[in-house]
């Protein structure tokens, strides 16, 4: 993927105890590796999504300059990762409706099933008021149960 759209910024989040894949040198600064478990609330033994990992995460996407695209990658590509694109995708264009941002995502992966809590906890810092919360649940109405346990790549526009 890599190698194919030399995208700008790498976001990776895994499991913890699981290896990053190497982005090599040229990537220096501008991989993100975060590790934390795809979970929506606190588990036993298991490490879920905090407000470090959402600072994390939106310092590091307020500096993409989207001369390029990112490259934003889980495990899985289902839950964690659609959730970070919709968040960059909410960062860099504060007066679009989350609802339109929402909607491009389901169109552009119908397996998309981003992490309540990564959302809930972006919507809070970048001061939605609960739009983004609201639009990822209001489209997930009618959504099949699914199978998939990784998903397709795909893209999801910069600006709405």
């Amino acid at each position: 993927m890599i190698e194919l759209h030399a995208p700008e910024r790498i976001v990776s989040m895994i499991n913890p105890g699981c290896d990053f894949p190497e982005s090599g040198p040229a990537y220096a600064g501008r991989h993100l590796r975060l590790s934390f478990h795809d979970i929506d609330m606190a588990e036993d033994g298991l490490v879920e999504p905090s407000a470090g990992h959402i600072d994390d995460l939106l310092t590091f996407l307020a500096d993409w300059e989207r001369t390029a695209g990112i490259l934003i990658h889980c495990h899985g590509g289902v839950s964690r990762s659609t959730a970070v694109a919709f968040m960059a995708a909410c960062l860099h264009n504060s007066s679009a409706d989350e609802r339109e941002i929402a909607l491009a995502l389901r169109c552009a992966s119908p397996v998309a099933r981003p992490n309540r809590a990564l959302v809930r906890m972006a919507d809070e810092v970048l001061g939605r008021s609960g739009r983004m919360i609201a639009a990822i649940e209001d489209t997930a109405h009618g959504l099949p149960e699914i199978t998939a346990e990784e998903n397709e790549p795909f893209t999801l526009p910069a600006v709405y």
